[in-house]
This record gives C-alpha cells, structure tokens and sequence, in this order.
C-alpha cells in the first residue's frame, strides 16, 4: 500500500466516504448558465457590520435578479469568536434588513436546503475526507512544531527580515517522511496538518476580478495550516470545499481578503476544480477632520448594524443608501423612479466603486427624511409604536393611549406635493412633536423670536383667544390679521417692508408669539393644525399657564 495512503489512514481511521461520494451527493445545482449562487458566510459572533451588510445586499441582489440562489452558511471552526445564540442573531439581523435566503440556517437546529448542513462544524466528516485526499497525494502533510518552535521561527524571520511564514526552508516539517510521521503520531505527538504548497513567491499570477478587473500577485508559498488541531479545518480549507460543493459561482466580499486570493485560487487548483468568480468590494470609508480611513469597528458606532436599529432609520432607507454605494448610477434612477422599490433596479459589476466610498451620515439621514415623508401616517405610526415599545416605553404608552390623535399628528403636512422632511428616524418623533402630549409638556424656556415683553405676549395671546380665535380653516390667517391690525401690527408683510417703522412689528411676529406659547418651540409644523389638533380648551390651558406665571 501507499505509504502516503497509510498514513492518511492513520490519521482519519474512521473516514469512510471519499471525494467522489461527497461530489455525487451535491451535484450540480439545475440553474441558467447566467443564474449566480452567491453566499454570505459570516462567524457566529453575532454582529453584523455595515460593511457586512453592504456585502450581503450585494451578494443577495445579483443573486435575486439572475434567477440564482443566495444561501446562509455559518462559520464556526474557530471557536474562540462563537457565541451564545450567535446563528440566531444573525439570521434575525439580516431579516431586519429585508435580508433573506434561499437555503441555510433558519436556526441554531434547523436548516433548509439539499447542499447542508450549512454550518461547518457539522461538516467535519467532509473536511476530513478532503484533507485525507490531499495527504494520499502528498499535497499535505503533518506539522509536529510546538508553539514554542514556531515563535522561534517568527523571530528569526524577523531579525533577518525575511518574510514571516511557514515557507521552503522555514517548513521544518514538510520533508518528514511518511514513516516517520507515522511513527511520531503513533508515539502520540500532537499534530496540525499543513498544505505542502506548490507555489513560488517569485512567480506572479494573475486573476479577474469581477469588479476590479485584472489583479497581479505572488503565487502563494505559505505551507497554510488546514486542519487544527481539535480536528476543524481552518477557514481557508473549509472556503475551497464548501464553495466547490455548494457550487458557489461568485465570492462577493470585503477587500480585506484580496490578499487571500492566491492561496484561494491554488487551493481550487490542488483539486483541479474551477474556483468560483471573485469579486472583492472597497471598504467603507470616514472622513475624520479631513482624514480619510476605513470605518472602525472599534472607533465608529456607525460601522454595527445595530446602530442604526437602535436610531430608528428604516431598514428600507438603510438599503437604499447601500444601493446608492453599489451602483452609482443608482441615484438617478431612483430620484427619477421613486414609486419604486430598489429591487426593480438592475444592478451591474461594472457600475461598482473600485476605490473605497465615503460613508456619509448626512447623505443616509437625507434619504431616511424622503422616505419617512412618503409613508401614510398610519404606517409610521405602527413602525413608531414598535420602535418605542423597545426603547422608550413611556413615550410608546402615551402612542398607544392615544392613537387617533397620534395619527392625526403625524399625518400634518404630509400627503401634500411637498411634504414636511423633519423626521430622519423614528426618534425624531419624540424630539419634534414632544409639546404635543400634554404628559410632557413642561417646558423650561420659550424660543420667542422678535416679540420678548411679556406683558405684549399677554395681550396678544388674551386678545387672540378673547376675539379672534376661530376653529375654520379658511377663517383662522384672516383672523390672525385682524388681530395684527387691532394691536398696531402689520397684516400684510408688503406694506410692513414698505414702512416698518409705522408697525410695532408684523404677522409673523405675531403668528410666532401664538407658535411659541403653545408649543415652546419657533419652528413646528403648520401651526393651525396644531390649534386644531390640540382644540381651544387645551390651548387656552397652556396660554393661561404662561401668562399667569
């Protein structure tokens, strides 16, 4: 027999099935030629980044528009990074973001799809059969160094400055016979198994990338580590076997694994298989008082999904912002399409940024406010209530208690040609229409404009009410002129800039005066509706409370 093939028989007693069993049991999948199979391959840690997000809305769209499959897989060989419900929470993360999938983990139990288990630590007996084909070949070997002997290695590497790795002359165990090697595992010495790479870091090769075009690089001459030592693979080994049997036609991630590629690439060619299409994405990027850099997970908030849960902004206008990042002429179509959804947009390769794109709060608050101000108000009033049931419970009481009127509310300056955008997220809410719920309507100071006396704010605020007050629509500016012109101010704004020094001041003084005493605030919306809304008694209420203090 083989002395390699009895040595990978030591070393996987029990494997049983090979290669050609696994390929027969995932076949290729029945898909269009065009149709990409696409996944997101997260660690179960259970956070997902924005730059994640932007990946698996990529990943799912081309997905989704070329008749194809985007499929969930998790990666948990390294145990260290798992953690408690880590699958759940990210399942119902993405879900948040609209964001689902064709086959994977519906849990931490359960799964859908006929190319699982779709979690990689119950793959094991399948990396070990692939493992045990590249040992038979003598394309992989077992590694005895301690990690006293590699830290050795990295700082002889260092000293000398050479390049740190497990390569040539530095692979101490890569020319140990198979007999040897048997017979230090039989003598029970612990053991990793390495790849015996065929590359030469001199050599360059090239590849295509579907976004960045043709990428030069040096061949990969690292003797990688592919099974651990608990028995998983590395993350490296499980990419080439679970993309090859679950047919992955287009890697679709971050930037940070370019540098991978040529150790990807070679691995696929180890087994003679056609490795997937790459396309790698530019990062995200933040400009820090005019310092550009990659947005942090450690320095920038922004950078966790969670984040922007937490703010309120709509998934739907989170996805719209990725959309406008992934295709740049997103925008266009959108402004120009805005009955809409971005999933009618044909997104492209070619139209993808090559460099990093500046994430811009500004620009995802902006989108946020046009898309709030097209939802019916008993829309934004559900998602309002859901949103302040988890983080605010006594302003969601106070929705709950009053849903009518809420509605009401919400609904001012809103199905009109122009609507109001003051509402970027949902706790905005809170912050702008506060005055309105008399539970929290205590306020500490006025925004009075040009009008301050406050024996003139009395008497304008008495007179109103005593005189002028009118619950008409058509009647209510007419009236509030009248007022100006019984008090020496001026109704029509012309003749006040015409002559200003015959008034004491003019309507929207006056009409500021009437906005602030009942809300605090200079700037609310249209202040009849407010009137209206909150009705004379309520009104007269809060005048009183101001004039008699």
């Amino acid at each position: 027999m083989n002395e390699y093939k009895i040595l990978a028989d030591l070393i996987f007693p029990d494997v049983t099935l090979t290669v050609e069993d696994y390929e027969k049991k995932y076949p290729c999948r029945d898909l269009d030629e065009k149709a990409i199979v696409s996944r997101y391959a997260p660690s179960p840690t259970g956070f997902i980044h924005i730059g994640a997000l932007l990946a698996t809305f990529t990943s799912s769209t081309f997905a989704r528009q070329t008749n194809g499959k985007f499929y969930l897989r998790i990666e948990d060989t390294d145990t260290k990074r798992t953690i408690d419900n880590g699958i759940n929470k990210i399942i119902d993360g993405l879900k948040e973001y609209d964001i689902t999938f064709d086959e994977g983990p519906t849990s931490e139990t359960e799964e859908v799809g006929a190319y699982g288990p779709y979690i990689q630590s119950n793959r094991r007996e399948i990396y070990h059969a692939f493992i045990k084909r590249l040992i038979e070949e003598g394309k992989a070997y077992p590694c005895f160094c301690s990690p006293e002997e590699l830290e050795e290695l990295r700082e002889y590497q260092t000293k000398k400055k050479m390049r740190i790795g497990y390569y040539g002359h530095s692979a101490k165990c890569r020319n140990i016979s198979p007999d040897e090697a048997i017979e230090r595992i039989k003598n029970g010495e612990k053991y990793i198994i390495r790849l015996k790479s065929p590359g030469n870091f001199e050599n360059k090769v090239k590849f295509n990338d579907v976004i960045r075009g043709q990428i030069e690089m040096p061949e990969n001459d690292i003797d990688i580590v592919i099974m651990k030592s608990d028995g998983l693979p590395t993350y490296h080994f499980a990419h080439l076997v679970d993309d090859h049997l679950m047919h992955t036609t287009h890697v679709i991630r971050g930037d940070e694994w370019l540098a991978s590629l040529p150790l990807h690439v070679q691995l696929f060619e180890m087994f003679g298989y056609k490795p997937p299409k790459y396309c790698h994405i530019s990062p995200l990027m933040k400009n820090e008082n005019g310092v550009v850099r990659k947005l942090s997970k450690r320095k920038d908030p922004e950078c966790a999904a969670s984040f922007y849960h937490e703010l309120g902004i709509p998934q739907e206008a989170v996805m719209l912002y990725l959309a406008t990042i992934t295709n740049s002429n997103f925008e266009e179509w959108y402004n120009q399409n805005q009955e809409k959804s971005y999933k009618d947009f044909k997104f492209e390769f070619s139209k993808m940024n090559k460099s990093g794109a500046l994430f811009d709060m500004d620009k995802l608050n902006n989108i946020s406010k046009i898309y709030i101000s097209r939802l019916k108000a008993t829309d934004l009033y559900e998602r309002a209530l859901k949103y302040y049931q988890e983080f605010d419970q006594d302003f969601y009481n106070l929705l709950l208690n009053n849903k009518e009127y809420s509605i009401n509310l919400l609904n001012i300056e809103r199905e009109v040609p122009k609507p109001r955008k003051d509402i970027a997220n949902y706790s905005d809410i809170k912050k702008e229409f506060w005055y309105m719920y008399d539970e929290l309507f205590n306020p500490t100071e006025y925004e009075f404009k040009n009008i301050t006396d406050e024996e003139e704010i009395k008497t304008i605020l008495n007179t109103y009410m005593e005189k002028y007050y009118t619950d008409v629509k058509e009647e209510w500016f007419s009236k509030v002129k009248e007022l100006c012109d019984e008090l020496g101010y001026a109704s029509d704004m012309k003749a006040y800039k015409l002559n200003p020094e015959n008034y004491k001041g003019n309507v929207a003084d006056v009409s500021t005066v009437l906005r602030v005493a009942l809300t605090s605030k200079a700037m609310t919306p249209d202040l009849y509706e407010l009137m209206h809304l909150l009705g004379k008694e309520r009104i007269l209420n809060r005048y009183n409370k101001l004039t008699n203090k």
